[in-house]
């Protein structure tokens, strides 16, 4: 129940996760993901820096940091001068502090600012919860399943996680809506998400299409 709770998860997934662990034993890394049925690479974008590996094949796979920035959490801890033992073994206390200066650090790693930072506060802080201690959204008492939605409908929901090519947000109907990098501003061009929104703000959104055959909700902040 809690993991078809999960961005990307859909009930019969979640099932599927629990099953392949009843099988197979417990995970050693998140790649093992992918062998779930039907849980397949855009799946496992939205999902995998939800799911946390304890006691795996890397420490990463235990903290919030999504695999596709691992290269970049792995170059930060080797300049400086840490390694994976150090973040298993929980010894990178004050290394945000040590990081210097965030703007100059993220251009020499090729990576945005606000990853550097969030990618920081996690190895200093594993498994931290992101989420900010704002008001919640305001939920439309309507709505509560994904046969309620409408196209046009405007909601206020909370994001629930980021990627490169957008926003999760949950509305308050099981699963979440994506607002597509392309449709998070009308005034201009968005190169990241991060840029425009973070984990846990809560934004207001307009339906654009619902497929409830897919489970797929889609949403834009052009209001």
């Amino acid at each position: 129940a809690l993991l078809s709770r999960i961005s990307g998860l859909s009930p019969a997934i979640a099932r599927n996760v629990v099953a392949y662990r009843e099988e197979n034993g417990a995970f050693r890394n998140r790649r093992q993901l992918l062998k779930v049925p039907k849980l397949g690479p855009r799946t496992y974008e939205q999902c995998a820096g939800f799911l946390r590996i304890r006691g795996g094949d890397t420490p990463l796979d235990s903290t919030a940091v999504h695999p596709e920035s691992y290269g970049t959490a792995k170059a930060l801890l080797d300049r400086m001068g840490f390694t994976m033992e150090d973040l298993g073994g929980k010894k990178l206390e004050g290394i945000t502090k040590k990081a210097g200066n965030l703007k100059v650090l993220a251009k020499e790693l090729g990576a945005g600012e606000e990853t550097v930072r969030d990618i920081l506060q996690e190895l200093e802080k594993p498994g931290r919860d992101p989420r900010s201690e704002l008001a919640g959204p305001v939920l439309r008492g309507d709505v509560m399943e994904l046969s309620d939605l409408k196209e046009g409908m405007e909601l206020e929901g909370t994001v629930r996680n980021i990627t490169d090519f957008g926003a999760f947000v949950d509305i308050g109907v099981h699963q979440d809506g994506l607002v597509h990098i392309s449709q998070m501003s009308g005034s201009r061009f968005v190169r990241h998400p991060l840029e425009v929104v973070k984990v846990g703000q809560i934004v207001k959104v307009r339906v654009l299409s619902v497929d409830e055959a897919r489970g797929r909700i889609s949403l834009t902040m052009k209001l």
